[in-house]
């Protein structure tokens, strides 16, 4: 048995369909004086020079190379909205992974999708944790047996497991997803996902009976999940995650993240590399004989464009020539930062294949919009009502409402239904429906007691800061219009929401929770996932013929533009919540 197996690694996750470029933004310091630098990124050509790139490296020092991707490829832009799954899988396909854990987002619309998506790929997804035992094996879209699936296994209670050869040993990939698929996402109802501990805690047991010490867990379950993934099951050599966009590395310097790439916890590195393919990972590996990690040299890198434009932050101070060149020379020379060559065929089969259908929905412009709006999931310093965007997507929703329903109350919407900032200048109608609202989730209107409200914000809220409860993500952070509420997460569970009220006659009233009130919510929410479950204790619930959050927003802005822009009430009020 040889001492040391060394192994080469590119890895991305939640790339949500960004083939192009993403825009990126940093912030840099010259005298004391802070400047904007704004570029773009990524996107599947550029991916694929740098991913070949390492594994011709890999090759040539005869180091073993996988290239693993962290889940959520679907949903995310126009190519998405236009093309379904088949461009994700074509383009995927010429990145050429070894594997891809199933996320989320590629379970929106339940199993038929990722059927269609396994017809076309040459490589496999795993989710080892996802039970189809009770899967009708007649209907159309079953998943269970499916080749390039890698499930759970019920007789064993183990996941099925990617083997590879590795030295003179072999290496187990094993994929677990997000237990709460559920609560996130629209699985088929004979779908189930078992606990993601426990599997990989069973799973992890056999292999090492089998003699195989080297196993590498790949992960939608989000940093803190993996963490806990981490500290509760000995024997993972390494975890490779995605789910919550996280940017691992240290960037503080260009205004970005200072998180450690490769966070290790119970001798488990865990890495992660962003989002929207802005970012790949690149990482060095040395393993020991049992499977442990005994040298590890990585990073993410951002594979940016040569177009920068530099402004002051204050936005009103000219910046000079000199100054700019000084400022990107400064971003190009970061460590964290490569050039953008590209893979010319991939580049050409977006182009030619692809982009022609997004251009005439580029060309549609719904409205001028006078300053940057800023989205972001949870309230923050900088930030104290949260995000500046969903309130106005609450917005759209009620005014979409009113035409059916004139007795409509409030809307409610969660955070994670905004997938981006809206920026100054011409909004077309592919930045709504390709970036900003790509979901296209229909709407649904309710009757619903106060006290069911009041409970539905707590429990959302809680469950995107994991206040005491394992949340799913930040993206069930509510963002109402018609409503304010203020939320103290010090207090004890059920008294959270220390003040309510509802916008009525021109003026805010306490909201009656022995009353009766009408809302609209997307589907997604209005059916109870994410933490709105008290939603579901609903008098009534209508679907909204004809209308989904991304044409009701669309709507919105093409009649009412120019009210973007004039400031709304501010609906959250947000304290504090206690360490998870």
């Amino acid at each position: 048995m040889q001492k040391s197996y060394r192994l080469s690694i590119a890895h991305i996750n939640d790339t949500h369909s960004n083939f192009e470029p993403s825009p990126v933004q940093f912030t840099l310091t010259d005298n004391q004086q802070s400047y904007q630098l704004e570029g773009h990124s990524g996107g599947y050509a550029r991916l694929g020079f740098q991913i070949n790139k390492a594994r011709q490296q890999a090759e040539s020092e005869q180091t073993p190379f996988l290239f693993l991707h962290g889940g959520d490829s679907f949903q995310g832009t126009l190519y998405f909205r236009e093309f379904k799954g088949a461009a994700n899988a074509h383009l995927l396909n010429l990145l050429k992974p070894d594997a891809m854990v199933l996320g989320n987002h590629e379970i929106d619309a339940g199993n038929s999708p990722v059927q269609a998506f396994l017809n076309r790929i040459d490589f496999p997804v795993l989710a080892g944790n996802m039970d189809l035992s009770h899967e009708d094996r007649l209907k159309a879209g079953r998943l269970y047996g499916h080749p390039m699936l890698y499930d759970f296994d019920d007789s064993s209670e183990t996941a099925k497991v990617l083997i590879k050869p590795f030295h003179d040993t072999k290496m187990a990939i094993i994929g677990i997803t997000l237990d709460q698929m559920r609560l996130i996402a629209r699985p088929d109802p004979d779908t189930h996902f078992v606990n993601a501990i426990d599997t990989t805690s069973k799973t992890i047991a056999r292999l090492k009976q089998q003699g195989i010490n080297h196993i590498i867990v790949l992960s939608h379950l989000g940093l803190d999940q993996d963490r806990e993934l981490a500290a509760q099951v000995d024997g993972i050599s390494l975890i490779v995650g995605g789910h919550s966009h996280t940017l691992q590395g240290q960037m503080s310097d260009i205004g970005l993240s200072n998180i450690p790439y490769a966070e290790t916890i119970n001798n488990t590195p865990i890495l992660h590399a962003g989002k929207y393919a802005e970012t790949l990972g690149l990482v060095e590996l040395v393993f020991d004989p049992v499977g442990s990690v005994t040298q590890l040299v990585g990073n993410n890198y951002f594979m940016l464009g040569e177009h920068i434009t530099v402004t002051h932050v204050d936005g009103n101070k000219s910046v000079d020539s000199n100054t700019s060149h000084k400022l990107i020379k400064q971003l190009f020379s970061h460590p964290s930062v490569r050039g953008s060559q590209h893979d010319e065929h991939i580049h050409q089969v977006i182009h030619t294949q692809y982009r022609p259908s997004l251009d005439a929905l580029e060309n549609q412009i719904l409205a001028h919009i006078p300053r940057d709006f800023i989205h972001t999931r949870l309230p923050s310093k900088h930030l104290p009502h949260g995000s500046e965007i969903a309130p106005w997507v609450s917005r759209s929703m009620y005014k979409s409402a009113k035409h059916i329903e004139p007795n409509i109350d409030f809307a409610l919407h969660n955070a994670g239904g905004v997938r981006q900032s809206l920026n100054k200048g011409q909004l077309s109608l592919a930045d709504v429906v390709g970036r900003i609202l790509p979901f296209e989730l229909p709407l649904t209107l309710y009757q619903i007691m106060g006290k069911y409200v009041i409970e539905a914000l707590e429990s959302a809220i809680n469950s995107a800061t994991n206040n005491g409860i394992m949340g799913t993500g930040a993206g069930s952070f509510p963002y109402p219009y018609g409503l304010r509420y203020f939320y103290d997460g010090k207090k004890i569970k059920g008294q959270r929401i220390t003040q309510i009220e509802i916008y009525k006659q021109d003026t805010w009233q306490p909201l009656d929770p022995n009353k009766l009130y009408i809302g609209v919510s997307s589907a997604y929410t209005a059916a109870g996932k994410e933490g709105y479950d008290a939603l579901l204790h609903a008098h009534w619930q209508q679907p909204i013929e004809h209308q989904t959050l991304p044409e009701a927003f669309v709507d919105f802005v093409s009649q009412h533009g120019h009210l973007i822009g004039k400031t709304l009430f501010a609906n959250v009020h947000y304290i504090s919540h206690r360490e998870p």
